[in-house]
């Protein structure tokens, strides 16, 4: 009798562990129970689609095609502060879009930071942009242009990554500064990048399971004092619901990010090579000084490894920069001053 209990029992927790480290199966935009398509959408070669949402002159008139990843728990809804007037000025059409997973983009179990660049070249053919256009990406969304600077330079007419994420196992960045900007996160943010490295397959269960505080639970001292009063602006700015930039699962787009992001690279950063030789476009870092997401020494040290790429550190900025109007403007047009 005693045997049979504990063999019930290891079989019982066997089946909780199971449960609590596989993710539920997505909930795909458009299929039978699935949330409804409402966006604009491509389909990829693969079978699966990306949202997108276009703003600024229509492509066909505008000088400057420019393709905007946005970051972590966000959508292609991204606020930009950018006028009707200044886009029509710089003769420029934006394109944002949903990454893998997130809002009406249909996930990819086959996510890789390589994925994203052919995501974006896809997208870009798909939308005939021609043989060559823009990208910026923000914070989390940065490492989809790192990708296409890796894998499709010749397809870019410029790049700029504001405030760029930072996986802390890259080689190629001394593991003393890497620690140092690890550290100083806040405990829940650096077991969330831990596990995510070291132990992917646990994510769903890190970011769901009650016990252990992570990066969802909320934490307002990552942010500066420059971003507490952004927050506080743009709570009155439209913004999509998180309901809907999660719907077809968290692990879909949140776990996934993060497992990407913080997870074993197929190339380092620093070895990407000059996509201009010619100096026929350029590509910008643009972080704030008190960034307390991202440490601005890291970023600095890579564009010193790289000197080709335009380093632009804000002294009074923290994560969101991006969303102030005036840093907005300026980094918009420091990209198509080629």
């Amino acid at each position: 009798m005693i045997i049979q209990i504990s063999i019930g029992v290891l079989v019982g927790i066997a089946g909780y562990g199971y449960l609590a480290l596989r993710p539920p199966p997505p909930k795909i935009c458009g299929s039978l129970g699935g949330p409804p398509v409402t966006s604009s959408r491509v389909k990829l070669d693969d079978g699966r689609h990306l949202a997108y949402k276009e703003s600024g002159l229509p492509k066909e008139e505008a000088k400057h095609k420019i393709i905007f990843a946005h970051g972590f728990g966000d959508s292609k809804d991204f606020y930009l502060p950018l006028s009707e007037e200044l886009m029509k000025e710089l003769s420029i059409y934006i394109v944002q879009f949903d990454r893998a997973g997130y809002g009406e983009s249909d996930p990819n179990p086959s996510r890789t930071v390589k994925s994203e660049a052919f995501d974006i070249q896809e997208l870009a053919d798909k939308l005939h942009l021609g043989p060559k256009f823009y990208v910026i990406g923000a914070s989390m969304g940065a490492y989809a242009i790192y990708s296409c600077l890796q894998y499709i330079p010749h397809r870019l007419s410029g790049a700029a990554l504001v405030v760029p994420v930072v996986n802390f196992w890259w080689k190629s960045i001394p593991a003393k500064l890497s620690q140092e900007a690890l550290g100083l996160l806040p405990v829940p943010f650096q077991w969330t990048f831990r596990v995510a490295h070291y132990t992917p397959w646990l994510v769903y269960w890190w970011m769901t399971q009650k016990w252990f505080p992570n990066i969802m639970r909320g934490d307002v001292s990552v942010f500066s004092r420059t971003d507490l009063d952004i927050i506080k602006q743009l709570s009155g700015a439209p913004k999509e619901s998180q309901e809907k930039v999660r719907q077809q699962g968290v692990h879909e787009c949140l776990h996934r990010d993060l497992i990407t992001g913080f997870g074993k690279w197929e190339f380092e950063p620093a070895n990407i090579s000059n996509p201009f030789p010619n100096n026929e476009g350029s590509v910008h870092i643009w972080q704030g000084y008190e960034d307390k997401h991202i440490l601005y020494k890291v970023n600095r040290y890579l564009s010193q490894k790289l000197p080709w790429i335009q380093y632009h550190e804000i002294p009074d900025a923290g994560h969101l920069l991006i969303y102030n109007a005036t840093l907005c403007e300026a980094i918009f047009k420091a990209l198509l001053s080629f």
